[in-house]
Order: structure tokens, then C-alpha cells, then sequence
């Protein structure tokens, strides 16, 4: 059998809560929540809860940064070239600034 997962203060979660998403939410919560570099059921629990996420700089955080990076720049040439706007595409922007922006904080 498997240990246990607790949480930071020793506590078993057992208990599910569950919520219905669109597909277009769910990738867009799939991609914040990567920048976050939680797992999404954290994540999840953190927000409902109304505490701050705190992204920690890591490997997996950056490379979550550089691939949203490099699809806001093909989503935004796309666009240049005529093609319709997404608006989840501001929140994933958002996102990456205000996780950019708190990574510069900490690191000064």
C-alpha cells in the first residue's frame, strides 16, 4: 500500500470536490497552472481558499515560461496575419506577466 499524502501541515486530504470545466477552460487553466509549476489539485485548493500563489523558479517553470512564450508568438503572428482573437490568450498573458514579474521581485 502507498504512504499517505499530507498536506504542509500533516493533514490527509479525503475528501474529493470536483467542478465541470469547458475544453477551452481547461486548457487554459492546464497551461496557468504549469506556469505555476503546482500540481493542479494545489493550485486549485490554493485559489478557492484565496491564498497567494507563490511561484518557486524552477526548471520546470521555466521551461512551462518559454513554451507559452514561443505559442503567445505564434498566436499573435497568426493574428497579424488575419486570423481571429482568442481572449484566453490575455489571461495565459497575464499569467506569464505576473509570474515573470514576481520571479524578478524575488530574485532582487
Amino acid at each position: 500500500m502507498s504512504a499517505k499524502n499530507l498536506d504542509k501541515h500533516k493533514r490527509f486530504r479525503s475528501i474529493t470536490v470536483g467542478f465541470r470545466v469547458s475544453p477551452e477552460e481547461s486548457v487554459t487553466l492546464n497551461k496557468i497552472v504549469a506556469l505555476s509549476g503546482m500540481t493542479k489539485q494545489e493550485y486549485c485548493y490554493q485559489k478557492c481558499m484565496n491564498r497567494e500563489i507563490v511561484v518557486q523558479g524552477n526548471p520546470r517553470v521555466y521551461k512551462a515560461l518559454y513554451t507559452e512564450l514561443k505559442n503567445v508568438l505564434s498566436e499573435l503572428q497568426r493574428i497579424e496575419a488575419g486570423g481571429s482573437f482568442d481572449p484566453d490568450l490575455l489571461e495565459v498573458i497575464d499569467q506569464i506577466n505576473i509570474t515573470l514579474y514576481g520571479m524578478s521581485k524575488a530574485e532582487s
